[in-house]
């Protein structure tokens, strides 16, 4: 799709790459690092980057399971979070200066409190908030700061079992409330963290003709914006997985936060419309001001063929027209774009590779759905994860993972195992799915959608080398016991590409990882990331 006008001219409007440093003290406000522009479209361990170091980037933004963005724009700084689900900690928020580079700061969420969907993320008279709903229990949450990196307050229950995703909006009366799934809001307290009142009906979203193929209506998502003399609501409709032609965003206005809504002449502003597009089920949209004035949207979709990566994070540029309605520029998001102009780069991610020399647990590594003491069970000696052995397999060990988001890649680690322990690599979707190979004293143990499926003589001992290889969804291990100066092949290949939300549910993505079960503790050793 051609560049517009203003698209051509950011292009030209590059700023110089930053690299290092940190967050200013007593301030909220992030410090940018400099960085030299990607090498190509490569970054840390060689992931794939937007930032094509030419003033263009391409989609997405944040690649593997980054799903339901919530951006805040502060100042010049932005920030944003997403869905995390089960892993814990979660509510990792991002900085970044020019909207396509983004750095982890912190995990803001660190106890338990069910499997989070769909996040908001606020800033009102200085103190920032993140609404969280959850289910397993259904109902949201409420934290909150008065620095963006923390510390963040103890989760206070809002008690909404019936809803999720609130976006939070201040009316032109300075009312403050949550929007909510369906069409519903509720009013919040001055001070953010109670409700008033009860659920209202407010808001009759946009529908579909009855010919298109969706996963089903549900209205989810909403967020507001104040522009001008117009508040405009953007909701997803349409289910978010199923059909990748069904998930889409639509809008509407009002005068004010009260209403009336009138729905938006170009509904849906996005959709997915072919199954030959790059990105599919394209859906919950936030609005945000560029670092130039320009104006962008920022959604997830599916990549083509990579259920498996989970929902991914899309920047789309967006005009306003003389009749006060915006309009999504991008096309298909298939081609490079003008960055955002008037912007600074930080580098962008961070490397999945780990000497572990430090445990940078919850930016980078997350139990899947821990126990109240699971932190105790990982600790950092002498260059070596230790993580305590729990449980008999990965499915009830809460295994420890990461998120790639490359299409092709490998891992690998020293593994040490104590006796009567049972450690390995896997590949983890949930506690139902997942696949990978681990070892006990005297024999190995493969597993394959999400059962124990062999355990063939280990010729190693209580300590090897271990590879696994996730090139295009086809899965191979390799072991070595003499720390990596030669490999074998492990006799048992894999296919993978079913492993995602549309077969189990869940809305996941198949993330690399870690497990020690059965007694002591497993020692992982110099962890090695590569995209392939």
């Amino acid at each position: 799709m051609p560049l517009n006008r203003r698209q051509i001219l950011s292009s030209a409007a590059l700023m110089p790459a930053m690299l290092g440093g940190g967050l200013g003290e007593g301030t909220g406000q992030a410090q940018v690092p400099s960085a030299s522009p990607p090498n190509g479209a490569r970054g840390y361990d060689r992931q794939r980057v937007a930032d094509l170091g030419d003033g263009r980037f391409l989609n997405p933004i944040m690649a593997g399971d980054h799903p339901d963005p919530t951006i805040l724009k502060d100042g010049r700084d932005y920030y944003m979070t997403f869905s995390t689900f089960d892993s814990y900690p979660g509510l990792v928020i991002w900085h970044s200066r020019d909207l396509v580079n983004w750095r982890p700061l912190t995990a803001a969420l660190s106890r338990n409190i069910g499997s989070v969907w769909a996040p908001e993320l606020c800033k009102h008279d200085g103190r920032y908030y993140l609404y969280i709903p959850t289910k397993n229990p259904t109902t949201s949450w409420v934290i909150w700061a008065d620095r963006i990196e923390g510390p963040w307050s103890d989760p206070v229950d809002l008690k909404l079992p019936d809803h999720i995703d609130p976006g939070h909006a201040v009316g032109e009366d300075g009312s403050r409330w949550l929007f909510l799934s369906g069409g519903d809001r509720i009013r919040l307290a001055p001070d953010g963290l109670s409700t008033v009142g009860k659920v209202e009906h407010v808001y009759d979203p946009w529908r579909y003709p009855e010919d298109w193929d969706v996963e089903g209506f549900s209205p989810e998502g909403p967020k507001v914006l104040r522009r001008g003399e117009w508040f405009y609501l953007i909701t997803a409709v349409g289910g978010t997985a199923g059909p990748p032609t069904g998930h889409m965003v639509i809008a509407a206005r009002s005068r004010s936060i009260h209403g009336p809504w009138q729905h938006h002449p170009g509904n849906p502003v996005v959709r997915t419309t072919s199954l030959d597009e790059k990105w599919w089920s394209r859906g919950h949209a936030t609005l945000i001001e560029g670092p130039d004035g320009g104006w962008w949207s920022v959604y997830h979709g599916y990549e083509n063929g990579y259920w498996t990566l989970g929902r991914q994070t899309l920047l789309d540029p967006v005009t306003w027209g003389d009749d006060g309605w915006f309009r999504m520029t991008g096309g298909d998001l298939s081609q490079p774009i003008a960055k955002p102009g008037g912007g600074q780069a930080v580098r962008h991610g961070q490397p999945l590779s780990d000497d572990f020399s430090t445990l940078a647990y919850g930016t980078k590594w997350n139990f899947f759905r821990p126990r109240p003491e699971e932190r105790k069970r990982a600790r950092i000696e002498r260059g070596a994860l230790v993580l305590d052995a729990a449980g008999k397999a990965p499915s009830d060990s809460a295994p420890l993972l990461l998120i790639a988001g490359d299409q092709s890649y490998r891992f690998e680690c020293d593994v040490e195992i104590a006796p009567g322990g049972t450690a390995g690599l896997i590949l983890f979707y949930d506690d139902k799915l997942y696949c990978g190979l681990g070892f006990d004293e005297t024999r190995f143990v493969t597993h394959q959608y999400g059962i124990e499926r062999g355990r063939p003589a280990n010729p190693h001992g209580r300590r090897m080398r271990m590879r696994v290889v996730n090139d295009r969804h086809i899965v191979s291990f390799h072991t070595s016991g003499d720390g990596g100066a030669t490999w074998r092949r492990f006799d048992r290949g894999m296919e993978v590409s079913g492993y995602h939300h549309n077969v189990r549910g869940g809305f996941l993505m198949l993330r690399p990882g870690l497990y020690s079960a059965g007694q002591g503790a497993a020692r992982f050793r110099d962890f090695r990331f590569t995209a392939l």
